[in-house]
């Protein structure tokens, strides 16, 4: 079973919004020899929104190249189109990645119904294990624990990204969920809470910039040493709010911008972070120690 801490990798961009390819290598070389677990790639923070179809294989091609096999490779994948999922998914595939993640369908609000015949037929149509995403304040749509522990039952889809931030809610779908059912934090600010209440790691944004830090974190986490894994949090804190101050990515693109890792480039409709959040967002990674 996956676990740790995995990287939602943000990409790379020049100030024209191309991809810059060349530091994306570096940011994975980064991660490496930082102890990042596995990484994520165009999941919502490498604005999977706004990368073409083509850039969207070619960055899980590019990531799975570099990483050569040291640590897994999870491809986002998901649609709010099922044939463009399945699609994505076949490119991951072919790509050499490990796992995908499958985002809750966006904008168009399917039922719980919808949601499970969506998941069940891109689950049908590709061999790799499929990590769910359910993240009802980016999508809308609120995938209930139910429709999660039916579609666990699918022998591919073998976990889970809780993005609700609902401790209660991942406590009920740990309690509930098959032994080899991953249930990950995709909340930065309350992943530990859910790993010490037997989650299996983190999706996180804050590991983009302090990956030692939050493999660390994990690391403790699963040990039971709750007071270096305390430490290490209240460390993170203010990096799990304050990258968050603006629309994520904007302030952890600005945050790897200031460490010199990647330059200064989104997309729009994304916007390059404020000078007023600047101060904001240094102060939290200085309390962290990361510059």
């Amino acid at each position: 079973m996956l676990t740790g801490s995995l990287v939602a990798l943000a990409t790379p961009m020049n100030e024209a919004g191309e991809i810059d390819w060349n530091s994306l290598d570096r940011l994975i070389d980064f991660h490496l020899a930082e102890g990042t677990d596995g990484i994520v790639v165009v999941g919502t923070t490498g604005e999977s929104p706004t990368v073409d179809y083509t850039e969207h294989c070619e960055l899980i091609q590019a990531v799975v190249r570099r990483v050569a096999g040291r640590i897994p490779v999870i491809a986002g994948t998901g649609g709010n189109s099922t044939r463009e999922a399945i699609e994505l998914n076949a490119c991951a595939k072919q790509a050499g990645a490990n796992y995908t993640l499958s985002v809750v369908p966006y904008y168009n609000k399917p039922t719980q119904e919808g949601l499970y015949q969506h998941f069940r037929v891109i689950a049908e149509k590709t061999e790799l294990p499929i990590i769910l995403y359910n993240v009802p304040g980016r999508t809308v749509c609120d995938m209930s624990n139910d429709t999660a522990l039916r579609l666990a039952e699918i022998p591919n889809i073998v976990g889970i990204k809780d993005a609700t931030g609902n401790i209660e809610r991942g406590t009920d779908l740990l309690r509930r969920a098959p032994a080899d059912f991953a249930v990950y934090s995709g909340d930065d600010a309350s992943s530990l809470a859910l790993m010490l209440l037997g989650g299996h790691g983190t999706i996180s944004v804050t590991a983009n910039v302090a990956p030692r830090l939050v493999h660390e974190m994990c690391v403790a986490a699963f040990a039971g040493n709750l007071a270096l894994a305390r430490e290490i949090n209240n460390k993170l804190l203010p990096l799990h709010q304050k990258l968050f101050v603006e629309a994520n990515p904007i302030p952890v693109k600005w945050a790897l911008h200031a460490m010199g890792l990647i330059p200064r480039g989104i997309r729009l409709p994304l916007t390059w972070m404020t000078q007023a959040n600047e101060p904001v967002v240094r102060a939290a990674m200085e309390h962290a120690g990361i510059i």
